[in-house]
């Protein structure tokens, strides 16, 4: 595919929205035309806006360094005058976010989203390209909404159910019934380094705000399906997650305990992770790892500092997988959670976005 897209990043002085930059730098696709901020950072270069606050491994990409900011909510018809679609990661209250994406939507601009406040709309799909990718086809439904032609709204799930969910979707032939989880997540989820929150070193936070009822909530619409003009939430499995913060940079494990309608054999479960490819695959999207899900076989694996980078941060890691006293199978897995969690997975959900045709 060999189509180009202008694309602005809204948020884009946040840890997510540097993250979309440094993704977005040398994107074969995707060339960033526009950064865009709260009325505080806009007018200012990129680099003075974001000054001390740029907390990724590498150096603001040179691309973006000397763009001029713009105003997230109040220049949002000049922004979609300048772009094909926004990647958003903006840091507001909820309902404000939603009218923002929608304003943007309703300005003929598509939106991919990493927040959380259209998750639960009916008609915005939610998608992991590899899982249920078809959820996409709700869009003409939601533009009929919003009275648009281009315009749109797609997310991505939140970062802890990137880890697990990877894991159990794939084994839905053998009916998954019930899901106890707990998550062990990095402080980059809370836009955190250990600079800015040194109270967490040498330390184990066990609430975050939220985020257990999405854990238990989203996976039911990932698993469910289109009925006329909405996405119907699946009805099972049940899911119970406790969402524990711990003393890591990036990388969100989870502890997943499984029961199923029929259970299958240890050797059933490894041979369908090791075949499963998703739509992301099979269209060969410039993000997509090639191995989505890889097992590890040694006891003390995956380990987060490790593995959290497998295939540029966008595989999930899995190991442990053993029978239980009380459940049928137990295991753990890992994955990254600013890159495939959050913008990576916003970036792979735009590339599906394109090559589907939703972008034109």
């Amino acid at each position: 595919m060999e189509k180009q897209y202008n694309v602005g990043v809204i948020g884009a002085t946040g840890m997510v929205g540097q993250r979309f930059l440094t993704l977005l730098c040398n994107h074969p696709w995707f060339n960033v035309k526009v950064v865009a901020a709260s009325p505080r950072s806009a007018g200012k270069k990129y680099a003075d806006a974001v000054g001390t606050k740029w907390c990724m491994d590498t150096d603001i990409p040179e691309n973006v360094k000397d763009m001029i900011v713009m105003d997230a909510t109040g220049d949002v018809e000049k922004i979609a005058g300048m772009v094909d679609f926004v990647f958003c990661a903006v840091d507001m209250k909820k309902d404000e976010i939603k009218a923002l994406e929608e304003q943007y939507a309703k300005a003929e601009c598509p939106v991919v989203s990493n927040n959380s406040a259209h998750r639960h709309t009916p008609d915005v799909p939610m998608v992991v390209p590899e899982l249920n990718a078809d959820h996409i086809h709700i869009i003409p439904a939601q533009r009929k909404r919003l009275g648009t032609k281009r315009g749109f709204v797609a997310v991505k799930s939140n970062c802890s159910l990137q880890s697990y969910v990877p894991a159990l979707f794939p084994l839905s032939k053998f009916g998954v019934k019930d899901v106890l989880v707990c998550t062990y997540q990095a402080i980059s989820g809370a836009g955190k380094t250990f600079e800015t929150w040194p109270e967490m070193v040498d330390n184990v936070i066990p609430f975050i705000g939220g985020e257990e009822e999405k854990s238990e909530q989203e996976p039911l619409k990932i698993w469910g399906k289109i009925e006329g003009d909405v996405i119907q939430p699946a009805s099972s499995p049940n899911f119970t997650a406790q969402c524990l913060r711990v003393p890591v940079s990036n990388g969100h494990m989870g502890a997943v305990f499984v029961r199923f309608e029929n259970k299958p054999s240890k050797e059933e479960i490894l041979e369908v992770w090791k075949n499963f490819k998703g739509k992301a695959q099979e269209l060969d999207l410039p993000s997509a790892p090639k191995q989505f899900l890889n097992y590890f076989v040694e006891d003390n694996m995956p380990q987060t500092k490790l593995n959290r980078m497998l295939e540029g941060g966008m595989a999930i890691s899995i190991g442990r997988l053993r029978e239980d006293t009380q459940y049928d199978y137990k295991f753990v897995c890992l994955s990254h959670n600013t890159l495939r969690g959050a913008a990576g997975g916003a970036v792979l959900l735009a590339e599906l976005l394109c090559a589907e045709g939703y972008m034109d």
